[in-house]
């Protein structure tokens, strides 16, 4: 170990690593580091696992964290940085001219920004988890999360701050605060007491806008990507949306060759998963299959792509997804490979009746007849679900209290039970024709498998925001009344095996949640929304000929 070792930048600032090399090294090797704001003591495993197996290990803090010269401004400064940092180690003795990178999250987006600049050095890099601005964080579909704030404190200063970031009963109670006293979100830094962080800077940034743009590879510089990639992500990933946009991005914009390179792997995981695989996640457990050794698939990806060694064994081919409820491997060499067959299910009720679970509407491959729409209300001041939210639930992907607390806010569809064990592997699509008496609000939709015990699943959900239905960078407020067509495109990926005698539960609401910036439905900015502007939203869906509601799913046949 060389502790303290200080890399020059190009603007004067000095960066603070900590090198470890394998014991009595002769010849110069490739270098793999890891660039974080997260201190670099806390990846002490991983950074002694590669250097044991014949790498130098560098741990890199960021621009103004750890013992790093500057000031620390998320995402904006890691780009020129990396480059700078790949290229310093390439020039050291004890490394051979190649340089790679590793990490999650964070230092997902690490990678993918330095990438973005094209150090002339770097050989590869592993993202898994990738953050990706203006996509999942710090809001995702525009729809800010309380966490941010969490999270912006936790990197404050200089030293890690985990254990105030631990410290969930704080924060449940700082977010629950805002959310009983209706003040604006933008309010929850002073709430909270850090006021010292970009939290309102980023809150003056609503939208994907030159900003973050600045921040994530463009179009073209997609076209240029030309070294291999390894991307990870997980089914419950709470990243998953960033990661995904990387690889789908380099996909529709790489040249043939560089894609042939790139290589996907979605597991059965949550976020922390994506590095250290777990079988419980969140209520539910999986088979020792989806136990995937990821420190040794990386090093095996470092030994092909930088030493000459074997291809993984576990790189089947180019996309490797978990299925769960099946709790199997499968391999394809394109996500379009997989082939699915969507099947289209229309939403129906009886008698305008889909306001409770169990009086719900159904879905079906029946095309709509004409029926009664059906309709829900949101009420932005009404605050009984903060009572439901205020325990941690380790159980989150199996817990049903949201459906069965539904507070007159939402509806919900099911479809008739699986008559046989059927895969659904890939993105869903939910379509809705829908009508309120307010300018603006939030929807959230999320699919569940329902078993034949009353057991269910969580597999996927989106978010949107009305005022950007057409675009996610151009608001339009809707015109109270108008009938108005909702895509939901933004669903995460997964894979499961249904099994027979299950069914799929689409549900609708609009959030109200101390996790969430509050819409208040008044078309104002949101952030700057309070009580005082709330307005009650009662929303129309239309299921009829003219105006087919309906949810598209992948089946693997």
């Amino acid at each position: 170990m060389q502790w303290g070792v200080k890399i020059p930048l190009r603007d004067g600032v000095h960066l603070n690593a900590t090198l470890y090399r394998p014991h009595e090294q002769k010849d110069p090797l490739p270098v793999i580091f890891t660039f974080t704001p997260y201190i670099g003591d806390s990846y002490l495993d991983r950074a002694t696992y590669f250097s044991r197996n014949g790498y130098v290990y560098a741990l890199v803090d960021v621009r103004g964290r750890g013992n790093s010269e500057g000031k620390f401004e998320p995402f904006a400064n890691e780009g020129r940085d990396g480059y700078d940092v790949v290229e310093w180690l390439a020039k050291q003795t004890w490394c051979n001219g190649k340089v790679a990178m590793w990490g999650g999250s964070y230092a997902g987006f690490d990678q993918w920004t330095t990438l973005k600049e094209f150090p002339p050095h770097l050989a590869t890099i592993v993202p898994a988890a990738a953050a990706h601005p203006a996509v999942d964080f710090p809001f995702f579909h525009n729809v800010y999360s309380s966490y941010i704030i969490q999270w912006l404190t936790y990197t404050s200063g200089v030293t890690g701050n985990t254990n105030t970031f631990g410290d969930s009963g704080y924060w449940k109670s700082k977010f629950t605060d805002l959310y009983m006293k209706h003040l604006p979100f933008q309010e929850l830094d002073r709430v909270v007491g850090n006021t010292t962080t970009v939290f309102r800077k980023w809150l003056d940034h609503p939208v994907a806008d030159a900003y973050w743009n600045a921040m994530a590879p463009t179009n073209a510089d997609y076209k240029k990507i030309s070294i291999p990639i390894l991307t990870i992500t997980g089914h419950y990933d709470g990243d998953q949306a960033g990661a995904m946009t990387y690889y789908l991005r380099h996909m529709q914009y790489g040249t043939e060759s560089a894609k042939a390179q790139h290589y996907l792997i979605v597991g059965p995981w949550d976020h922390a998963g994506t590095r250290t695989p777990r079988r419980e996640v969140a209520g539910l457990t999986f088979a020792d299959t989806s136990l995937v050794d990821l420190n040794y698939l990386h090093k095996q990806w470092y030994d092909w792509t930088m030493k000459g060694g074997p291809k993984p064994d576990f790189l089947r081919d180019r996309v490797a997804y978990y299925v769960a409820g099946e709790d199997v491997w499968r391999y394809a060499a394109s996500l379009e490979a997989l082939s699915p067959k969507v099947q289209k299910l229309y939403l129906s009720s009886t008698g305008g009746r889909a306001d409770d679970v169990f009086r719900s509407g159904q879905l079906s491959e029946a095309a709509p007849s004409q029926t009664e729409p059906d309709h829900f209300t949101y009420d932005p001041l009404d605050i009984r679900p903060a009572a439901l939210q205020q325990k941690n639930n380790p159980n989150g992907l199996t817990d049903q209290t949201d459906v069965l607390n539904l507070f007159g806010n939402g509806l919900i569809y099911h479809t008739d039970r699986f008559e046989s064990a059927t895969e659904v592997t890939g993105y869903i699509k939910f379509v809705a024709w829908m009508a309120m008496d307010v300018p603006d609000t939030d929807f959230a939709v999320r699919l569940d498998e329902v078993k034949a015990d009353g057991t269910s699943v969580h597999l996927t959900s989106d978010m949107m925001r009305a005022r950007y239905r057409d675009s996610l960078t151009q608001e339009k407020l809707v015109k109270p009344g108008e009938v108005n067509r909702y895509e939901f495109n933004g669903f995460t990926f997964f894979s499961r095996k249904v099994s027979k005698g299950s069914r799929l539960r689409l549900f609708l609401s609009c959030p109200n949640s101390i996790q969430l910036e509050k819409n208040y439905n008044s078309g104002k900015m949101v952030a700057m929304e309070s009580g005082k502007d709330a307005r009650t939203a009662h929303i129309t869906l239309y299921h009829d000929p003219s105006r087919a509601s309906f949810l598209e799913i992948p089946v693997i046949q």
